[in-house]
């Protein structure tokens, strides 16, 4: 049997969390042990714990833009050494196989990989484009320290090569996997009608995500505001919450909201764990982030859930959604295109036909059972 200790960067429910989960938890325990260290507390360690699956707390530092300064990057290095051997003296007398990490985010990798003798797989979920120093830097660490660097998408791996660090036999495409039983169409909604004061005979567009600087819920609103003129049937939702210490950015979004004539067809709530629900009960998901989202789990769930998805044409939903078949993709950070995209589809009614073949594709080249055999191979080849 193979350990395999996890490093992921938080302990929330957003997309690389869910991914590891869903990883954990699908392995074959007879053939390999998850050991999972997360940074904090939270909703995934929880989870992580009551699928049975050892886990750890180890308040480990996380790569973000808040070291980068002087005094920033001193405090980081100190956390960085005293946190990683406090990892190793967790793990004193365990033989681990495979460190498995989950983020460019977590360096404590590289420390560890050499302390306990082992393999690591570096998990990329990312496409870093500013600072380019950071995306130089990384892609360097990745390079030269990974045994195995597994992209989530062909448009990640071909993002790390280009850094000229990532030799291309180094990186293996393995594609998140989402529960087709889960996320499907007939999920029970009837409640989010009475909760969000909808109408049952309204067009639901929305979006999920991250409240930050790139996710796109400016030019989410930017593309719609006209459409709620249009079609007064029509309501918005916008479900996602900032990151801690950057609830200012929830709170201008509200602003703009309501600047909006007909804000009170615009729903806003922050974070919830009801998501096959909420896809269920949407019409068409937006994809609107402004930079490339590497491999959305947001579109593998729409469409797993019979959800058709528009986004702009960049990142990994561009592998995902086949453009005029699955779903429509528009000119990147073009708002204009995007709200043509979603007139389209809401004036012929050809979301239902969209979610359809949105649904089959999710199951025919994205299945969760795909995506844990995938990495389940690799683990043994290692």
């Amino acid at each position: 049997m193979q350990n395999i200790l996890y490093l992921h960067a938080g302990a929330e429910m957003y997309g690389a969390d869910k991914i590891l989960l869903e990883l954990v938890t699908g392995l074959d325990k007879s053939r390999f042990h998850p050991i999972v260290v997360l940074p904090n507390e939270g909703i995934l360690k929880d989870k992580l714990e009551e699928s049975g699956i050892e886990t750890y707390v180890v308040e480990y530092p996380i790569l973000r833009r808040k070291f980068f300064n002087p005094k920033g990057i001193i405090d980081y290095s100190s956390n960085y050494f005293k946190k990683s051997k406090e990892i190793v003296k967790l793990l004193k007398g365990r033989n681990i196989d495979i460190i498995h990490i989950n983020t460019t985010a977590v360096l404590e990798g590289v420390y560890l990989k050499k302390k306990l003798h082992c393999k690591m797989v570096w998990h990329v979920h990312e496409i870093i484009l500013h600072p380019r120093m950071i995306y130089k830097f990384l892609s360097y660490l990745i390079g030269h320290y990974a045994d195995k660097c597994v992209a989530v998408s062909k448009a990640v791996k071909n993002h790390l090569i280009e850094s000229g660090y990532v030799k291309e036999d180094l990186v293996d495409v393995i594609y998140n996997g989402v529960d087709s039983k889960r996320f499907n169409p007939d999920v029970d909604n009837k409640y989010l009608y009475d909760e969000w004061h909808v109408p049952e005979d309204a067009l639901k567009v929305g979006m999920i995500g991250r409240v930050n600087a790139w996710k796109g819920q400016n030019d989410f609103l930017e593309a719609t505001k006209e459409l709620l003129k249009k079609y007064p049937k029509l309501y918005l939702f916008i479900v996602g919450s900032a990151f801690e210490g950057e609830e200012w950015r929830v709170i201008e979004l509200k602003k703009r909201i309501v600047a909006i004539p007909e804000h009170n067809r615009i729903i806003f709530s922050e974070f919830r764990t009801d998501t096959p629900a909420i896809h269920s009960f949407l019409d068409i998901l937006i994809m609107p982030s402004t930079n490339p989202d590497p491999l959305p789990t947001v579109v593998l769930e729409a469409m797993s859930s019979g959800t058709p998805v528009i986004g702009y044409r960049h990142g990994g939903v561009t592998e995902m959604v086949v453009d005029g078949q699955s779903g429509l993709l528009a000119e990147v950070n073009n708002p204009k295109d995007l709200e043509n995209k979603i007139d389209q589809m809401l004036e012929n009614g050809s979301y239902v036909e969209y979610g359809q073949k949105a649904r089959k594709r999710i199951i025919n080249y994205f299945s969760e059972e795909k995506f844990i055999s995938n990495f389940s191979s690799l683990y043994s080849m290692m």
